[in-house]
C-alpha cells in the first residue's frame, strides 16, 4: 500500500490563549497584560504543523467535537496544511484549553491548562487501513491505550514511530515507551523516568539495540542521543536571540519526524530539528515562528561549521 501521508499523528491538540507580561506576577500582585493572542497548540498539533511546514504530508487522527475550540483547532491545522479528514467527532469532545503566561524579559512561560472534554482515540478505533497509510506514526503520552494499538499496527507494516513523552500518564506508560522507535523526551522527564543524574546517563538507560534512537533534549544546551544502543552523542543548540520558547520541543519532534519520513539519517534529523526549534524560539507564539525547509536550509548554511555533534567523551570535556 502506498503511503497517503508522510506523518500521521494523534494525541494532544490545544487552543492556547497567550498572555504576554513584562514580568511574571508575584503572589498577591497585579501586572498588566502587554499583548494577548489565541493560537493552536498541543504536542501532536504543533509537531504536525512543523512537519507540514518542512514539506511533509501530515494528517491528524484524534478526536474532537463541534464546539468553538474544536472548530478553531481544525481550521488552524487545515490552514497549515495538516489533513484532518481522519479526525473522529464525538459529542462533548474538545481540545486542551491552555492559558500561557509569557514573561517577555526572560522569554520563559508558564502553562495553565484544562483537560476537560479531552477524548483519546480508543484502540478499537485504530484501523489497520488508517495506520498503514503513513510513513511515520507520531504519538504522545496522552494516548496510551490507543497508542499501543496504533504502534502494534505500525510495526506490522514496518512503519517507524516517533514519540513525545512529557509526563507520567499511568501504569502502561513504560509499555508505550518501550514500543516507540524514536523516543524524544525532555531532560526533566528523562531524569524522573531513569533516575540518572546526567543527560548521557539518561540516554544510556533509554537507549537499546531495538530502539532506532533515544534523544534527551536540554533546550539551549542542545540534546544528547544514541542510535540502536550505541555511543551517546551530543548536539549543541544553535545560538539565537530567544523571544519565546513556547512550542520549541513540539517543533523539534515534528521536524525530526518529517526528516525520518523522508528517509534521512538520524544525525540529519537531529540537526534539522535543532535548527527548526531554534528558529521558532526567535518568534512569539507556539506556531508562528515555525520555519519551512528552505528557511532551515538557509539557516544551516549560515551556521556551517557550528552545531556539530560530539561523542560522549568530547561532550564531557565541553561541559
Amino acid at each position: 500500500m502506498s503511503a497517503r501521508w508522510d506523518v500521521l499523528g494523534f494525541g494532544a491538540v490545544a487552543v492556547d490563549d497567550l498572555l504576554y507580561v513584562d514580568q511574571y506576577p508575584a503572589p498577591d500582585s497585579k501586572v498588566p497584560v502587554v499583548e494577548e493572542r489565541r493560537a493552536g497548540g498541543g504536542l501532536a498539533g504543533t509537531a504536525l504543523v512543523a512537519a507540514a511546514r518542512l514539506g511533509a504530508r501530515a494528517a491528524y487522527c484524534g478526536v474532537l467535537g463541534d464546539d468553538e475550540l474544536s472548530q478553531f483547532t481544525i481550521q488552524e491545522l487545515e490552514r497549515e496544511g495538516v489533513n484532518c479528514t481522519p479526525v473522529l467527532r464525538h459529542e462533548g469532545a474538545r481540545p486542551i484549553h491552555s492559558r500561557i503566561i509569557v514573561e517577555r524579559s526572560t522569554a520563559q512561560r508558564s502553562i495553565l491548562f484544562s483537560m476537560a472534554g479531552v477524548t483519546p482515540r480508543r484502540p478499537e478505533e485504530m484501523s489497520e487501513e488508517l495506520i498503514a497509510s503513513c510513513r511515520v506514526l507520531f504519538v504522545d503520552h496522552t494516548v496510551i491505550e490507543g497508542g499501543l494499538r496504533a504502534i502494534e499496527l505500525a510495526h506490522v507494516h514496518g512503519i517507524p514511530v516517533v514519540g513525545d513523552i512529557e509526563r507520567d500518564a499511568g501504569p502502561r506508560l513504560p509499555e508505550l515507551m518501550r514500543q516507540i522507535d524514536h523516543l524524544i523526551v525532555g531532560v526533566q522527564f528523562a531524569r524522573r523516568a531513569t533516575g540518572a543524574a546526567d543527560p548521557p546517563a539518561m540516554v544510556r538507560v533509554l537507549s537499546s539495540a531495538g530502539r532506532a534512537c533515544a534523544v534527551v533534549t536540554l533546550g539551549d544546551h542542545g540534546c544528547y542521543y544514541a542510535e540502536r544502543g550505541g555511543e551517546v552523542q551530543h548536539f549543541p543548540a544553535f545560538k539565537v536571540q530567544v523571544v519565546d520558547t513556547t512550542g520549541c520541543g513540539d517543533v523539534f519532534h515534528g521536524a525530526y519526524a518529517a526528516c525520518i519520513a523522508r528517509g534521512e539519517e538520524v544525525r540529519t534529523a537531529i540537526r534539522v530539528a535543532t535548527a527548526a526549534a531554534g528558529i521558532k524560539a526567535t518568534r512569539p507564539g507556539g506556531r508562528a515562528g515555525i520555519p519551512d525547509r528552505a528557511a532551515v536550509e538557509r539557516f544551516l548554511s549560515r551556521e556551517r561549521g557550528e552545531g556539530h555533534g560530539t561523542d560522549e567523551t568530547s561532550a564531557k570535556r565541553e561541559r
